[in-house]
C-alpha cells in the first residue's frame, strides 16, 4: 500500500485514533463486530455519512441507537404516537434554535411528558457506579467526508466529531506538504461556506477546527468573511505555533488530548459559556471555547492540588491577552467541585481581585455552569467577608484591599480549607496604605498619590501571620518581580524558582492577542541652557544639583509647553485627522507628577482653545493638590465625580487622558492608541503602563501600526530592559541569602540603639494586643537615643537606618518561605518596623540644595527627536531574575563638590552636547531665528492677529519653513563668496578693523 502525505492521509490517522481502526484499513479488512471493533482506539465508533440528516445535523443511527439503550422507558412515553420520532426531531430543533446545542447537552430535552438525557456528565471522585455507567454509555462517534448542504450537495467537511449523533465539532484538515495550511487554505475554505446550511449555523455545533500537522484554529461562530478564527495552539519557544512531537506531528495533541471522550465533558461541563445578553436571540450571541493554555492551566492546577492536597502555592504567569479572567473563573469552578475522601476539598473558593467585571463574570458563569444557585457571594467590607466565610459560601469575591483579613479568617478557621486565588491585574492599589492596613503590615512604601505594588501587599500580609496548612494560595500575574516568584513559584532542583504555568508575552503578541506597544517608538531629547542668577558661586552636591536642576527645567511652564506642542501636533496629525479606529482612537499623556499632570493639562487646553476644541480631554489624579496656590482634584478640573471617569473618557469626544500615577495599571481601554510619555518609567511599572496599547479591537481594525509612543524621559534601552525580563519566561536564579539577616542584626545590635530586653518587652505587648500608649515608651525610648542620646553624626544615623530598613526588607520577603523558625529575627522585625520611622536623619546639604534653584534661570530649551517609529526588539530567551540583594547600600555617599558655575557648565555640556555649536552660538541662532519670524511680513496679519486658530496655524507653518530656508540660503552665499579670493580678504580685514576696535 502507497503511503499518502495529502489531507486524506491526515483524516485516516486521525480516524485510526479515535476508533482503532481507518477507513481504508477496513476496506482490506473483514470485522465480524464493527461497531465494537471500532471503540479500540480512544472509544469512538465510526460513523457512517450515509447517517448524517442535513435537516437536523445529526447522526441519526447513533442518535436513535442512544436513546433506545439508554432510555427506552421515556421513548416508550412517547411510541404511543406514529410519528414520535418526528415529534422528538423537531421539539430538539427548535430547542437548539432558540438555546444553542450547549445547553440541550447539559440541561437535557423535554418532549410530551418524556424527559431525554441527551448527554450523560461524567462522573466525580464521590460519584455512584450508575453514574459511571450512565457516561461510558455516550456515544461518541467521528464520521468522514460529511455532505452538509442542501443547496449544494457536493459539497463535503473533512470529518465531525459527534456525541449520541450530536455534532461536536467540524474539522477542516490541511496539510503543508500539498501546500495547503490551516492557517491561509483552511481558515479562507471556512469563510466561503455556507453558513446557513443547518450543520454551520451557530449554536448547532460547539466549535469549529481547521488543522494541519503543524497548526490548529478555531472558531465557535461562522460569519463569512467577519469570521474570527483564534489559535488553539500549544506554544513554541514562548511564541506562536507548537513544538516538535518527537512522536509524530505536531498537532497530535488535538486527537491524542483533547478529544478524548473525558475532555470533551470536561469542556461541556465545566469550560463552555454562552456569551451575550439574555433579551438577545441567539444568533447574536457567541460560544467561549477555552484556548489551549487556557484549558492546560486549569487542568493542571485541578491534577496537581488532587495529588498534593491542599497547603501548596502556585504562580501563573499569563500574560495580558491570555484571558485571565475566564482562566481564574474555571479554576474557581473547578476547585470547588475536587473531592477528598467524599467531601469537598475546599470549603470556600476566596477570589481576591480589584477587578469588577471579573466579580460580575464570575457570577453570570457561575450561573451556567451549577445547578445550585447563590453559591457566590461579594464581600466588599470586612463583615461581609466574615459572614461570607462562615456560613460556607462556596465562591467569595473579595478585594486586594482584605487580602490581610482574609488571612486572619482563615487562620481563625483552621478546621476547615480555602483556596485562594489572586488576581494581580493591577500592580498598585489606591488608598489602601493608611489606617489599619498599616497597623497591620507596618509602613508601606507609597507613590504620590497614595498608592502601593500589590505584590508587596500580598507578601507582606503573607508574611504578617503564621500561615497555616489549611489554605492553597493560587497567584495569576504578568509581571512577577522576583520576590513573588519566590514566594509562589516552584522551586528547582537547582534552587532557582519558576511559574507553575506560562503563557508568555511574546506568545499573545505573535498569536494577535495582544498588540506589539514597542513597534512603534519614537523618542525626543531635551535640550537646556542654564544661567547663573546670582553674583556669588556657592558651592553644591554635584550630583544630586544635576538631578535637581533637571527636574527644575523639566517643570517650567516653558518646557511643558514645548512638548505638549509637540504631542497635540502629532496626535491631531498622526491620529485624529486620519480617523484611526474609525475615529475613535485615544491617547494618554503620562506625567512625572500631579502638578506636572495639572501644567500639561492646563497646555494642552490652552493649544485646543486655539484651534477651535475640536475635541475634549481630561485628567486623572488621586487626592487634592495646590498648584499656584490654587488647590484641585480631579472631579474638580474635569467637572464630573471621579468614579465617572472611566465610563466618560469611553465617549467619542473625549480623546486624550492626562495621568501621573492612576490608570498606568489595570486601566482597560482598548480604544487607546497613542501614548505621550514625560516620566522616567522602569521594571514592572513600565512594563505595565506601557501594555494599556495593547488591548485589541479588531470591530475598530486596531493594528500595530495604528500604534504610537512618544517618550521625552526615557531611552529606548531602558524600555527594552525593562520589558525583557517579562517578554517570555521569568524565572529567579536562587533564593534570597538569608545568612547576611545574622550580619545585619550583629551590626544593629552593637550600635547600641536598643536594649535587647526593650525588643523583647515590645513584642510580648504588641502580640498580645496592649494599647498604643504601652508600646509607645518602649519605641520612643530607643528612638531618642538614636536621634540624640548616643551623640551619632549623621552619617552614621544614616548607615544605621539604612541596615535597620534593609533588615526588615530582606526578613519581609523570605520570612513566610523560611524552613526554619528563628524567633530573633521576628522580634526584632516587629520592633524595628515600628522604629524606623521615629529614626531621624537630618542633612544640612538638603537645605542647601533647596537654595540652588533660586540661583538659576532658563535661558534656552529645545527639543530633538532622536529616534523615529523604531521597533525596539525584545530578547525571546529565558528571563532569568538575580535574588534580592542581601547586602545594604552604602548609606555613606561620597559627596562631590563644585561650586555653581562648574555646575551649571557640566550641565549645559550634558544637554547640549549634540548641537555642533557653543552655547552662546546656539543661543543667538535661537534669537536670530525669533527675530526673522517677527520680522516676516506675514507675521503680524497672517498670525500674530489672526483669530481663526486653523488658518493662524497654517500661516505660522509657512512663515517657519520660508525662515528656515532664507537662513540656509544666506550660510549657503556666504560660503559661495567665501571662495572668491577678493571676498575673502575684504571680509577678513574688517573683522580685523571691528575687533581692532574692541
Amino acid at each position: 500500500m502507497t503511503t499518502q502525505y495529502n489531507e486524506q492521509a491526515l483524516e485516516a490517522l486521525i480516524e485510526k485514533h479515535l476508533t482503532g481502526y481507518s477507513l481504508e484499513e477496513r476496506a482490506h479488512t473483514t470485522l465480524s463486530e464493527p461497531e465494537v471493533t471500532y471503540l479500540a482506539g480512544m472509544g469512538y465508533y465510526s460513523g457512517a455519512p450515509a447517517d448524517f440528516d442535513k435537516k437536523y445535523a445529526l447522526d441519526t443511527h447513533r442518535f436513535w441507537d442512544f436513546l433506545e439503550k439508554t432510555q427506552a422507558q421515556e421513548l416508550d412515553k412517547l411510541k404511543v404516537h406514529s410519528d414520535w420520532q418526528l415529534r422528538i426531531l423537531e421539539r430538539f430543533d427548535r430547542k437548539v434554535k432558540k438555546d444553542g446545542i450547549l445547553k440541550l447537552l447539559k440541561k437535557g430535552l423535554e418532549v410530551d411528558n418524556a424527559y431525554l438525557h441527551l448527554f450523560y456528565e461524567a462522573p466525580s471522585a464521590s460519584s455512584a457506579q450508575s453514574v459511571r455507567d450512565n457516561f461510558n454509555a455516550n456515544q461518541f462517534s467521528v464520521t468522514r467526508q460529511v455532505r452538509y448542504s442542501a443547496v449544494n450537495p457536493g459539497e463535503e467537511i473533512d470529518m465531525v466529531l459527534f456525541v449520541n449523533g450530536i455534532p461536536l465539532c467540524t474539522i477542516e484538515l490541511k496539510n503543508p506538504w500539498t501546500g495547503q495550511t490551516a492557517a491561509v487554505q483552511g481558515i479562507h475554505q471556512y469563510k466561503n461556506r455556507d453558513e446557513r446550511q443547518t450543520l454551520l449555523q451557530f449554536g448547532r455545533c460547539l466549535v469549529h477546527f481547521v488543522v494541519d500537522t503543524d497548526e490548529v484554529y478555531m472558531t465557535t461562530k461562522l460569519q463569512g468573511s467577519d469570521t474570527v478564527f483564534l489559535p488553539f495552539n500549544k506554544g513554541n519557544n514562548f511564541g506562536k505555533g507548537n513544538p516538535v512531537n518527537p512522536n509524530g506531528h505536531k498537532t497530535a495533541y488535538l486527537w491524542e488530548e483533547i478529544f478524548s471522550r473525558e475532555v470533551w465533558a470536561q469542556i461541556i461541563q465545566h469550560y463552555m459559556l454562552l456569551e451575550g445578553d439574555d433579551k438577545e436571540p441567539l444568533s447574536k450571541k457567541y460560544y467561549i471555547f477555552p484556548r489551549y493554555h487556557q484549558l492546560d492551566v486549569v487542568r493542571r492546577l485541578v491534577a496537581d492540588v488532587q495529588q498534593n492536597g491542599v497547603g501548596k502555592t502556585y504562580l501563573i504567569q499569563h500574560s495580558a491577552g491570555s484571558g485571565k479572567s475566564h482562566s481564574i473563573t474555571w479554576t474557581a469552578f473547578r476547585l470547588i467541585e475536587l473531592e477528598q475522601d467524599g467531601r469537598p476539598m475546599f470549603d470556600s473558593v476566596v477570589v481576591v481581585t480589584d477587578r469588577k467585571v471579573l466579580d460580575r463574570q464570575l457570577r453570570e458563569n457561575i450561573k451556567q455552569f451549577s445547578e445550585v444557585k447563590n453559591i457566590i457571594a461579594p464581600a466588599y467590607s470586612s463583615g461581609d467577608l466574615r459572614q461570607a466565610l462562615e456560613s460556607g459560601k462556596r465562591i467569595i469575591v473579595t478585594t486586594i484591599q482584605k487580602f490581610p483579613f482574609i488571612l486572619d479568617e482563615i487562620d481563625d478557621m483552621a478546621q476547615r480549607r480555602f483556596a485562594v486565588i489572586i488576581d494581580e491585574a493591577h500592580s498598585s492599589q489606591g488608598g489602601i496604605a493608611a489606617g489599619k492596613m498599616n497597623q497591620v503590615l507596618g509602613a508601606l512604601e507609597v507613590n504620590e498619590e497614595g498608592e502601593i505594588d500589590a505584590q508587596e501587599l500580598i507578601l507582606r500580609a503573607m508574611h504578617a501571620r503564621k500561615m497555616r496548612r489549611n489554605a492553597s494560595y493560587f497567584a495569576f500575574t504578568a509581571t512577577p518581580k522576583g520576590s513573588t516568584l519566590e514566594r509562589f513559584g516552584e522551586r528547582q532542583p537547582d534552587g532557582s524558582f519558576k511559574p507553575f504555568h506560562l503563557y508568555s508575552m511574546k506568545q499573545a503578541i505573535e498569536e494577535g492577542f495582544i498588540l506589539d506597544v514597542l513597534a512603534n517608538y519614537t523618542t525626543y531629547r531635551s535640550y537646556y541652557q542654564l544661567y547663573k542668577s546670582i553674583e556669588d558661586n556657592p558651592e553644591f552636591n554635584t550630583r544630586r544639583a544635576q538631578r535637581i536642576l533637571k527636574a527644575f527645567v523639566e517643570r517650567d511652564p516653558r518646557t511643558i509647553q514645548a512638548k505638549a506642542q509637540i504631542m497635540l501636533d502629532h496626535f491631531i496629525g498622526q491620529v485624529y485627522n486620519k480617523k484611526l479606529l474609525k475615529g475613535k482612537a485615544k491617547a494618554m499623556v503620562v506625567t512625572q507628577n500631579i502638578v506636572s499632570a495639572i501644567r500639561y493639562y492646563q497646555a494642552l487646553k490652552q493649544l485646543l482653545q486655539e484651534r477651535g476644541n475640536p475635541f475634549k480631554i481630561l485628567i486623572a489624579f488621586s487626592g487634592t493638590k495646590t498648584v499656584d496656590g490654587i488647590e484641585y482634584t480631579e472631579s474638580s478640573v474635569n467637572g464630573f465625580p471621579d468614579s465617572d471617569t472611566k465610563e466618560v473618557f469611553d465617549r467619542d469626544e473625549y480623546r486624550i487622558l492626562v495621568v501621573a500615577n492612576k490608570y498606568l495599571t489595570g486601566f482597560d481601554q482598548p480604544k487607546l492608541t497613542a501614548m505621550y510619555i514625560d516620566k522616567k518609567l522602569q521594571g514592572v511599572l513600565c512594563v505595565q503602563a506601557l501594555s494599556r496599547l495593547n488591548r485589541s479591537a479588531p470591530k475598530l481594525g486596531k493594528k500595530t501600526e495604528n500604534l504610537f509612543i512618544l517618550d521625552f524621559a526615557n531611552d529606548t534601552n531602558d524600555i527594552k530592559a525593562a520589558f525583557d525580563p517579562f517578554y517570555t519566561s521569568t524565572s529567579l536564579s536562587a533564593a534570597t541569602d538569608v545568612n547576611v539577616l545574622h550580619d545585619l542584626k550583629d551590626e544593629l545590635d552593637e550600635s547600641g540603639i536598643y536594649e535587647w530586653s526593650e525588643v523583647e518587652d515590645f513584642n510580648q505587648k504588641f502580640f498580645t494586643n496592649a494599647s498604643a500608649d504601652e508600646l509607645s515608651p518602649i519605641i520612643d525610648t530607643a528612638a531618642q537615643r538614636f536621634n540624640e542620646g548616643l551623640e551619632l553624626d549623621e552619617d552614621t544615623k544614616a548607615d544605621i537606618k539604612v541596615k535597620a530598613k534593609h533588615f526588615v526588607k530582606v526578613y519581609g520577603q523570605v520570612s513566610s518561605i523560611l524552613e526554619f523558625d528563628n524567633l530573633r529575627w521576628e522580634q526584632l522585625f516587629w520592633f524595628l518596623k515600628f522604629l524606623i520611622p521615629k529614626m531621624v536623619v537630618r542633612r544640612r546639604e538638603d537645605e542647601i540644595l533647596d537654595e540652588l534653584l533660586d540661583s538659576v534661570d532658563l535661558s534656552t530649551y529645545g527639543i530633538e527627536r532622536t529616534r523615529l517609529n523604531e521597533r525596539i526588539g525584545l530578547d525571546a530567551s529565558e528571563a532569568t531574575l538575580d535574588p534580592a540583594n542581601a547586602n545594604p547600600r552604602s548609606a555613606h555617599v561620597v559627596d562631590e563638590k563644585a561650586a555653581l558655575d562648574e555646575i551649571i557648565k557640566q550641565f549645559n555640556e550634558r544637554w547640549f552636547a549634540d548641537w555642533e555649536a557653543t552655547p552662546e552660538d546656539k543661543r543667538q541662532f535661537f534669537y536670530t531665528f525669533l527675530d526673522k519670524i517677527q520680522q516676516h511680513p506675514d507675521f503680524e496679519h497672517k498670525y500674530k492677529n489672526n483669530p481663526d486658530a486653523h488658518t493662524r496655524e497654517l500661516a505660522y507653518e509657512k512663515i517657519v519653513e520660508q525662515v528656515v530656508y532664507e537662513l540656509r540660503r544666506l550660510h549657503l552665499d556666504f560660503a559661495r563668496k567665501w571662495t572668491d579670493e577678493h571676498f575673502k580678504q575684504d571680509f577678513k580685514a574688517s573683522t580685523q578693523r571691528a575687533i581692532g576696535g574692541w
